[in-house]
């Protein structure tokens, strides 16, 4: 009985971080908790590699995009292994067995004649690899608020308009498909306003799978990456997927774009996509842009690997935002592991070290009958929970047996019945340690999936022979400990955590680590890089009056033409027009940042009154304005709003 579920093949234009652990481990999770039901489960993530953004990035690094590609992909594999992530396959988009179905699913499409060729001229956002339609110049992106560019290019078109009707179709015979409701319904209100075709093919950059068609077409990048879900299981016949898993802002590829696309070629679809929200840091989505990014590894270090995994469990309601901190993680460990479950196995097996030589005592269904009741209505709970992904919620109803067999425990006093010779004692003594040790072997159990370094080293130390792996979590009831059973030596298995010196390690480790991913993808190491003043801008030049700044005369311009300078990797020669009787030409230090095509049409800033001056044997009249971000990559000046040619900036 297979359950293959999917996490994002995570795009390679950053390194991982605790955002793309939170995905891939809670689907670790579940299919842990799958297997654990009997399931054959199945997971599978991998490396989004094509693109103009990874092009950018390699040429920036001096690296061609293969060789920026692989250093990426390399470090999600090492990340999922050192975090103890379970994956079955990761399939790299650049890899050829991936290409070969990437082109057998267009074929099927072309066939069935929901592909044709067309033009395209309008805005696209190059960091989203998306078109955005209804925008005028310098329009914001609607998903990531850049400025969009001008484009125009002979693409080939999915007809994605064919599909609305049958897509709503989908969505309101099977309600499950998409998943929290929330995301169902927005996805449906997108839907209704109407489907536009889509370009699935690029021929303004090199970097992607060649189509099987006349001319130099590489395949968008979200056709290209979705597909990557059959690819890496191809021949294994485990499509369709189970559960794709995905973060709520690539929802749209996944429920609209990627079922017509397997509508179109007459494929299965997947029977449900889950959407999960954010986290937060500084109540802002991780961003490396923003600088609010934390790492899994760093973490783990510190205080291991499963208080990061059940803190992300319990306290993340499963699909909504949530915010993470250093304080709040290590506030949950103590309380929850090290006080509540760690306390619970550690005294119940020193108790039964102490009072009965090692070996769990015989239960009775009159001392221990509540336990008995309030665990078999823990494990329903416990299990309809994390049937239905509500961790967070499972978590807490287990967390409420913990604590009910504690009192329990205290109200007992097993440490009092040991006093006492008479039968009654001893026969109350072996009850309560009985049922003390049934919930914590339930206990380890179902929270196997959640914690499974933990749990092996609680089930050891429970002296438990058979493999805890090999547990049926829907078969789990009460009495399956059987009395006699000699128990291992209880040792800590959650050391409480002083935050004092582990945050600041937290965070002394976050430093490294981000330096050294840093250093991956060539970025210069901050003691080599002029830093800016305070750490966050450069500095201010001296102060000048107005009459020094009106003396610049900047004006808005449109790029010609464009190419690049010979001998000069970093140059390239423009044609620009700012409203005069001729174009300007204006050579500009652009060429790692910006392809020639790329260029023409866009409007630009251009300091139109400085001296002309020569480069490479050609004249330069004016500079054009440009951001550098970190490492030295320029950004032009772009807009809003359509501005006229000519256009002075005030």
């Amino acid at each position: 009985m297979k359950y293959y579920l999917t996490v994002p093949i995570y795009y390679v234009n950053a390194a991982p971080h605790l955002g793309h652990f939170y995905s891939t481990m809670v689907a670790d999770t579940i299919k842990r908790y799958k297997q654990m039901q009997g399931f054959d489960a199945v997971l599978v993530t991998g490396s989004d590699e094509h693109g103009l953004n990874v092009e950018r990035a390699a040429l920036a690094q001096g690296k061609t995009p293969s060789e920026y590609a692989a250093i990426i992909a390399r470090e999600f594999e090492e990340t999922w292994k050192k975090t103890g992530l379970s994956v079955d396959h990761f399939m790299r988009t650049s890899d050829p067995r991936h290409h070969k179905v990437v082109r057998w699913l267009f074929q099927r499409c072309l066939d069935n004649g929901y592909v044709y060729k067309g033009a395209y001229t309008g805005q696209y956002c190059f960091h989203d690899n998306l078109y955005v339609n209804d925008a005028k110049p310098g329009d914001p992106c609607p998903d990531c608020g850049r400025p969009t560019e001008t484009v125009t290019e002979e693409n080939y078109f999915f007809k994605l308009s064919a599909f609305a009707d049958r897509l709503l179709e989908l969505y309101e015979k099977d309600p499950g498909f998409i998943q929290p409701e929330i995301r169902r319904n927005e996805v449906i209100s997108f839907v209704r306003q109407g489907l536009n075709d889509l370009s699935i093919t690029r021929t303004n950059i090199t970097w992607g799978i060649p189509v099987p068609v006349e001319g130099k077409h590489v395949f968008y990048v979200w056709f290209d990456a979705l597909i990557t879900y059959m690819s890496a299981v191809d021949g294994l016949d485990l499509w369709p997927a189970d559960l794709h898993l995905i973060a709520k802002d690539i929802l749209r590829f996944h429920a609209i774009y990627w079922p017509a696309f397997l509508m179109a070629a007459g494929l299965p679809l997947p029977k449900k996509i889950f959407s999960h929200g954010f986290l937060l840091v500084e109540d802002a989505k991780m961003s490396k842009s923003r600088g609010t990014i934390v790492r899994a590894t760093p973490i783990q270090e510190v205080i291991g690997i499963d208080a990061l995994r059940y803190f992300l469990l319990r306290d993340v309601p499963f699909g909504a935002d949530s915010s993470f901190s250093y304080d709040a993680l290590i506030g949950r460990a103590n309380a929850d592991l090290a006080n509540g479950l760690g306390n619970l196995v550690s005294r119940t097996l020193s108790m039964i070290h102490q009072y009965r030589l090692g070996k769990v005592p015989p239960g009775h269904a009159d001392i221990d009958a509540g336990i008995a009741a309030k665990a078999g209505d823990t494990l329903q709970a416990f299990r309809a929970a994390f049937d239905a992904f509500e961790f967070s919620k499972g978590l807490e109803a287990l967390w409420q047996l913990l604590s009910m067999v504690d009192k329990f425990i205290v109200t007992q006093a097993p440490w009092t019945l040991i006093k006492k010779q008479d039968s009654e004692a001893q026969r109350s003594l072996d009850g309560t340690l009985y049922a003390a040790a049934e919930v914590a072997r339930i206990a380890t159990a179902l929270l196997a999936p959640v914690i499974p370094d933990a749990a092996h080293k609680i089930w050891g130390q429970l002296g438990m022979i058979e493999p805890l792996q090999s547990v049926r979590i829907d078969q789990l009831a009460w009495g399956q400990l059987a009395p006699g059973q000699p128990i291992g030596t209880p040792s800590p298995v959650f050391p409480r955590i002083d935050a004092k010196t582990a945050i600041p390690k937290m965070i002394e480790l976050e430093a490294i680590e981000k330096e050294r991913q840093a250093a991956l993808v060539g970025k210069a190491k901050k003691e080599d890089t002029p830093q800016p003043a305070g750490g966050a801008i450069a500095p201010i030049a001296p102060s000048i009056t107005i009459d020094d700044f009106v003396k610049v005369d900047l004006r808005v311009g449109k790029v010609l033409t464009a190419e690049k300078v010979k001998g000069a990797d970093k140059l390239l020669h423009l044609s620009v027009d700012i409203g005069e009787a001729q174009p300007r030409s204006i050579v500009a230090g652009i060429a790692l940042a910006y392809r020639t095509d790329q260029l023409i049409g866009r409007k630009v800033v251009i300091a139109a009154n400085l001296e002309p001056r020569k480069l490479r044997g050609l004249t330069s009249q004016g500079m054009i304005v440009a951001a550098s971000l970190e490492g030295g990559s320029p950004v032009l000046a772009a807009f809003l709003e359509d501005v006229p040619v000519g256009a002075r900036l005030k």
